[in-house]
């Protein structure tokens, strides 16, 4: 299947260490994209892939750097980060909920937290469709895995 990411590389993450909520999102969105995921460049020249994709954060735009397998660039996408600003925030409170939770063992309260983020990784999917649309097609469980990842590189809190 070529319309699929071979791998995902997260450039410029945060130089703090990230919280373990944080990094065990990062590596069960990293592993489930390798498992299973939709990606097709629109446009591409007749470039198909599989894709190699570098996902950053670059003054202040979220960049889709496509490579091919071989690493050899086909295009930079940057988008905005304005419109997910609310929903990082939202996914930033949620994971500090989970945590101080998780530390008064309040197993209600952390069932609650998690139904939150999953309704807040389904709106981030849709708006990552919708930003990409023209551009990249992928599908709804890709696009809540790259929006997890998008919210991992927005992190710049040390561990707790």
């Amino acid at each position: 299947m070529t319309a699929r990411l071979h791998r995902v590389v997260l450039d410029g993450e945060a130089p703090t260490r990230l919280a373990p909520c944080i990094m065990a999102d990062r590596d069960q969105a990293v592993a489930d994209l390798a498992c299973e995921n939709h990606f097709q460049l629109l446009g591409s020249g007749g470039v198909s892939g599989p894709y190699v994709l570098h996902l950053t954060i670059r003054d202040g735009r979220l960049v889709f750097d496509v490579r091919t397998q071989g690493d050899d660039p086909l295009i930079a996408i940057g988008l905005a980060l304005g419109p997910f600003r609310g929903l990082i925030k939202d996914y930033q409170m949620l994971v500090d909920s989970y945590v101080t939770a998780v530390e008064e063992g309040r197993e209600a309260r952390i069932q609650a937290i998690d139904m939150g983020r999953r309704g807040l990784h389904n709106e981030g999917a849709t708006l990552m469709r919708e930003r990409l649309a023209g551009k990249i097609e992928i599908d709804h469980d890709t696009a809540r895995r790259l929006f997890t990842l998008v919210c991992v590189l927005h992190q710049k809190v040390p561990a707790r």
